[in-house]
């Protein structure tokens, strides 16, 4: 098999302890029962690897519940003050810099002003070094990471559509593209090492991973973290701001070449108003911002308003007809295209966000669910909730910037960057594992082979005289010489697994954890039991 996808006993150690943790963390507190059926793995496993996340720190206990008549079951949850997260907003007239524990609880902030819309790449990583220093040294935790949101320009990713981290991570303009907000730009236009620069301006540790994502996506991700979309096995986050865009699972999905995911290009109707991105009949031609206000004025509205945003609470408090129409109609362009979004993805919970989206849901809702309705596949519809974001959008762009890193130190089975992972041999169950929000984990246990061995009777296991004992005694001394031999062979188990995603988001689906099983070699006179799983 190709070597490219080896891996070892450590990796799956590794993924059997993301798998619990991933599961405390958005379903806690949790018994180990409850941990054992959510997770496929079996109750010894889930015993061995919790006693070992509560020595180090990462769980603690949360009170108890009742059993079906024995003692009471200890509650288990992640421990909030296990490690700080770091989240930055570059908005469009301030930085934002904010500290975080693991529960995404803010512990510290700082706000700088950016009163000069030509801020170059260095000064900008120089205030976001200082926010750093300021947020950090309020604490005594050490970060596990820093997630930077970027306003408009795109994020250079890797090839697997993950954000770059640990390089020189570049934000472009693309040409002949606006940023959708007005905010500080670029002075580089080839491209800005920003990971790079706010490394050396902090003085980061090299171990300390650093993320960039778009401003959009982040908002997206706090909703599914912490916000309407917590707790639901597939969420879809519907992003209403001067664009139209979809985070799913977690992150807004990537082609291979960078560019995809772009639910406001689709079409909504064919030779119709004309998008800014040069087509026609987008939806976010419809349904975007700037595109609500254009359609009022040409209904006869007009906004006293020169700018988007105070031109949306205009129209929204004018209470007149021809806003109640665009409100209506935009209530249904946003329907079908939430449709199209429920066909596609089987979401069970889709969150209606966005700055846009914040300001207009609560009256828009209610036409939003009767349009999904009416173009939506029936079956798919009828497990499908619409919600409204709950995340304040103040703090909505740090929180899904500081999800980056939370994602990454989750997947790394709760290890930071620079701690050591010891190997150890475990037995897992295989079964249907907990939502993933930052990777899909593929996994086929490659065991050394072991020849096949009958299971026998219990008087021929027991040894007793005559061909059965005969027969125990042959079986027991080919199964020692096998895993004799497969031990020489090999001295870790291996398995094939697709990488997690280095801080990116989840795929609709997760498949559970990975089964791996050794057994020890006995000694070839006593016959074998057959080995537990």
């Amino acid at each position: 098999m190709p070597t490219g996808n080896r891996r070892t006993v450590r990796d799956l150690r590794r993924t059997n302890r993301a798998a619990l943790l991933r599961e405390l963390y958005f379903d806690g507190p949790v018994s180990r029962q409850q941990l054992a059926v959510a997770t496929g793995l079996s109750p010894a496993t889930v015993s061995n690897v919790t006693g070992e996340l509560l020595a180090e720190g990462l769980l603690r206990e949360a009170g108890l519940v009742d059993s079906d008549g024995g003692r009471p079951r200890a509650l288990l949850r992640v421990d909030p003050d296990r490690g700080a997260l770091i989240g930055v907003d570059i908005g469009a007239t301030r930085l934002r810099v904010e500290r975080f524990d693991l529960s995404l609880d803010q512990r510290a902030g700082v706000e700088y002003p950016l009163r000069d819309v030509g801020h170059g790449a260095l000064e900008l990583a120089g205030l976001i070094a200082d926010g750093i220093r300021a947020v950090r040294d309020a604490d005594p935790l050490v970060p596990l990471g820093i997630g930077i949101a970027v306003p408009g320009p795109s994020v250079d990713r890797a090839p697997d559509g993950t954000p770059r981290a640990g390089e020189d991570v570049t934000v472009e303009e693309l040409p002949g593209e606006r940023l959708p907000v007005a905010g500080p730009r670029w002075t580089d236009r080839d491209g800005v090492p920003l990971e790079r620069l706010v490394r050396e301006a902090a003085e980061l540790p090299a171990a300390t991973p650093v993320f960039l994502v778009d401003a959009s996506t982040a908002q997206g991700r706090a909703e599914i973290w912490r916000g309407a979309g917590h707790g639901a096995r597939n969420a879809v986050v519907a992003l209403v701001g001067t664009g139209v865009g979809v985070v799913s699972g977690g992150s807004a999905y990537v082609g291979a070449f960078g560019g995809a995911g772009e639910w406001g290009h689709t079409t909504l109707r064919v030779d119709g108003r004309r998008c800014r991105c040069g087509a026609r009949g987008h939806l976010e031609a419809y349904s975007g911002a700037e595109a609500i206000v254009e359609r009022w004025r040409e209904v006869g509205g007009v906004p006293l308003a020169r700018t988007v945003e105070p031109a949306l609470v205009e129209l929204l408090a004018s209470g007149d007809p021809l806003a109640d129409s665009v409100l209506d109609d935009t209530a249904g362009y946003l329907g079908a295209g939430i449709a199209d979004l429920v066909n596609l993805f089987g979401p069970d919970r889709v969150v209606l966000t966005g700055w846009a989206g914040a300001l207009l849901g609560p009256r828009l809702l209610p036409g939003v669910r009767a349009a999904c309705s009416a173009h939506a596949l029936r079956h798919l519809m009828a497990r499908t909730t619409i919600e409204l974001g709950t995340v304040e959008p103040e703090s909505a762009i740090t929180v899904g910037a500081a999800t980056l890193p939370l994602g990454r130190f989750l997947d790394g089975g709760g290890r930071a960057p620079a701690e050591p992972s010891p190997v150890a041999a475990v037995a897992v169950a295989p079964g249907v594992g907990p939502r993933s929000v930052e990777a899909e984990v593929s996994t086929a246990a490659q065991v050394p082979e072991v020849p096949e061995v009958p299971e026998l009777p219990k008087t021929a296991r027991a040894g007793r005289s005559g061909r059965a004992g005969k027969a125990a005694r042959k079986a027991a001394a080919d199964r020692a010489s096998a895993v004799d031999g497969a031990d020489r062979a090999s001295t870790a188990v291996e398995a094939t697994a697709v990488e997690s995603q280095a801080g990116g988001g989840p795929p609709l689906t997760a498949p559970g954890p990975v089964r791996a099983a050794r057994r020890r070699p006995r000694p070839r006179s006593t016959p074998a039991e057959p080995d537990p799983l």
